[in-house]
């Protein structure tokens, strides 16, 4: 997050308003909830896990065990039952 001075960007009318609420201090703006993204949709990230863990339950499902999926993935034993268990 990067710091931007209010008075660069607001018009004195509304500077002045919001310093009657809060004078001297930082503020943050969140962005409008349309435009937020959710967690992982930028970097692909989102993406990955959900075809990584549904390739771990294809295994699971065609007889790996808890065991070799957690070899062959370096995800604990825990992890590998939290994703097989689950109800997706």
């Amino acid at each position: 997050m990067k710091y931007i001075n209010a008075e660069s960007i607001f018009p004195e009318e509304l500077l002045n308003e919001i310093q009657k609420y809060v004078n001297g201090k930082l503020i943050y703006i969140p962005t409008p909830k349309g435009l937020r993204k959710k967690w992982g949709e930028t970097s692909g990230n989102r993406n990955y896990l959900r075809v990584r863990n549904h390739e771990i339950r294809q295994k699971f499902s065609a007889g790996a065990t808890i065991d070799q999926l957690s070899d062959q993935f370096y995800l604990s034993s825990d992890s590998i039952k939290k994703i097989v268990y689950s109800k997706k």
